[in-house]
């Protein structure tokens, strides 16, 4: 098998974790290419660079900045050049978003070349209408299988156009489940330490991400601080961690709701940090509006904490079962995540225990050997018809 992989960006290290699963499993008689477009994203400077030298792969990197300097004539040039000369049998495109990518697509379609995609956008993830989603159509239905993060995303492909016994991977969503608990176990011994040096609360809630407006972050705090009032007694606090626009906004209303003794404001940091982070939790919060996945809850599962999910999230049908491992709440119903945190405010730490052992068994399905396997095998058998 002559397997070309096309990628956004290296930073990624979620999709670096499978492109090096598959390498694992090449034999001497298959050769392996991941072109990436960029090093990486404009909104991820600043929060640390991939070591090349690490990665665990052969690729060729296009662009050594941010993806946003790429013009689409110099990612149609270097996506062409690359791709050609590798001659490959089988191509993994992981979108269909970049004129760039589908043009590549095509015309290995048209030599021959097996496609398969990758995919984890829904059909919640925004206005789903004219012309782009009728090129998307026609995109799909030529593909010879998907890849896709999870039910959703699967459902979103079938709506397109694919025939569903071509859907090959379902769960595709992985994060470094192994790593990430080893790096949680090993910060569990400084927790009452490290809280104490930060000025946190003994139980906590956190969210990880960008401080923007998608993430719906004002509701989350005005919902938390209505929690606490109907549960004076239960001594939380809220963690934020991350940077983003709306940082000043949201400190702006911690102070006016007289709840800055509660909430604490983290910088961002590097994915694998973040262990050290929940470790200082109790709770992962994901209040967004929208999110194609939410590869943050796979992390907090992998920790082992309960979650508490948007269900505008693509993950929830697959990780979060409702009073199991945590809760689904309608981000545009704050009084429903009101009562949500307040549930878990309630909650004896033997309950929030058992909640994050199911978090470790249900994530256990997503793991990066038992999907990179599942990947190479599938690939294998298109490259061979």
């Amino acid at each position: 098998m002559r397997l070309l992989v096309i990628h956004n960006t290296l930073w990624a290290h979620y999709k670096s974790l499978l492109f090096r699963k598959l390498a694992e499993q090449m034999s001497t008689s298959d050769a392996m290419l991941v072109i990436q477009i960029a090093l990486t994203e404009g909104h991820r400077e600043g929060l640390g660079v991939p070591d090349a030298s690490a990665v665990g792969y052969p690729f060729t990197l296009l662009h050594d900045g941010p993806l946003e300097a790429v013009p689409l004539p110099s990612r149609i040039r270097g996506l062409l050049k690359h791709g050609l000369a590798f001659k490959p049998d089988v191509v993994l495109l992981t979108g269909y978003y970049d004129p760039a990518q589908l043009l590549l697509g095509l015309i290995l379609k048209a030599k021959g070349c097996r496609v398969v995609l990758q995919s984890e956008s829904t059909s919640l993830d925004s206005a789903r209408t004219g012309w782009r989603e009728q090129i998307k159509r026609a995109f799909v239905k030529l593909c010879d299988g998907y890849f896709c993060f999870g039910t959703r995303a699967a459902d979103y492909l079938v709506q397109l156009g694919a025939t569903p016994s071509r859907i090959l991977v379902r769960n595709n969503a992985v994060v470094d489940n192994t790593l990430l608990r080893e790096t949680y176990k090993a910060a569990l011994p400084n927790r009452e330490q490290e809280q104490k040096a930060h000025q946190i609360a003994p139980m906590n809630l956190i969210y990880v991400g960008r401080l923007i407006a998608i993430k719906n972050l004002t509701a989350l705090i005005s919902a938390f601080n209505d929690a606490c009032q109907a549960n004076p007694t239960a001594n939380w606090g809220l963690i934020l961690l991350g940077e983003g626009e709306q940082k000043a906004t949201l400190q702006q209303q911690v102070d006016a709701l007289g709840i800055t003794g509660k909430v604490r404001f983290l910088p961002g940091c590097n994915w694998q940090e973040v262990p050290r982070f929940l470790a200082l939790a109790d709770t992962l919060v994901l209040p967004s509006q929208s999110e194609p996945w939410g590869l943050v809850v796979n992390e907090a599962m992998a920790c082992g904490l309960p979650v508490l999910v948007s269900d505008r999230c693509g993950c929830v049908d697959d990780l979060v079962q409702d009073g199991l491992n945590g809760y689904q709440f309608d981000p545009n119903q704050p009084g429903e995540l009101a009562d949500r945190i307040g549930s878990l405010l309630r909650l004896p730490a033997t309950d929030l225990a058992r909640m994050g052992a199911e978090s470790i068994r249900i994530v256990d399905t997503f793991n990066p050997d038992t999907v990179g396997k599942a990947m190479y095998d599938a690939l294998v058998q298109r490259s061979k018809h």
